[in-house]
């Protein structure tokens, strides 16, 4: 409608219409650990939120329209300062990310939730821990459990999120300091028209410093605790 009539229009915005703030996913990240004594009981819990996503997930990220456009690959440094290339597509003879099928020996999957005593001032461009913890019962280790996995995600009204924890053993004879904390995955590539796999081994791809020290006493555990919300 033009002219005159313009001004006849009713203007009022139905309130719906109006900006919410939620109208781009909004995506957040928590780190709890809660640490117990050598009888169980809880001695302390840990909470901040993590912001340190590293420029190896956001590589493995990128979307196949990336490489394909800007004709480069991206590479990813494992644990052992190691470069490899990735560079996924959706021709036969490309490299990509295989499922994480536990009947095949070469899926993708989460190594480990690992500590360390160190820390850096650049989580981003970090390959590895610091200083990490090795898994052991000597001086200054500690022993790591299996990682627990979600089976799904939870959706709960316009949220969902889901939980990786893994628990962590002191029986070392003393008293151990975690300052820094990663998720690893082994990541693994294949090419199934060939028949052919290859692998990055593992790679860091978070990581955060503690904003402040956790100590782990001989005999107790410490369960660190991974939530991905969006939505929250």
């Amino acid at each position: 409608m033009l002219g005159e009539g313009i001004r006849d229009i009713n203007i009022d915005v139905p309130r719906d219409a109006y900006d919410t703030g939620k109208e781009v996913p909004i995506f957040s990240a928590y780190l709890i650990a809660v640490v117990r004594d050598s009888e169980g009981k809880m001695v302390k819990v840990h909470r901040q939120r993590s912001r340190s996503p590293t420029a190896n997930f956001i590589g493995l990220l990128l979307p196949t329209i990336y490489f394909s456009n800007t004709n480069s690959s991206y590479s990813i440094v494992n644990t052992g300062n190691g470069g490899n290339s990735y560079r996924p597509g959706l021709s036969t003879s490309a490299w990509d990310i295989s499922y994480p099928n536990p009947s095949s020996g070469n899926q993708t999957y989460l190594v480990m939730i690992q500590v360390g005593s160190g820390q850096q001032s650049n989580p981003y461009t970090a390959y590895s821990l610091a200083a990490p913890i090795a898994n052991g019962t000597g001086s200054g280790q500690l022993v790591y459990s299996q990682p627990s996995l979600p089976t799904s995600i939870t959706a709960s009204g316009s949220s969902a999120y889901f939980v990786v924890s893994q628990t962590l053993n002191n029986q070392s004879g003393g008293t151990i300091t975690i300052t820094e904390v990663g998720i690893i995955v082994n990541v693994q590539l294949s090419r199934p028209y060939y028949e052919q796999s290859s692998s990055f081994g593992q790679v860091l791809v978070w990581y955060d410093v503690l904003s402040s020290p956790i100590s782990v006493p001989n005999g107790g555990s410490v369960t660190i605790y991974y939530t991905f919300t969006v939505n929250p």
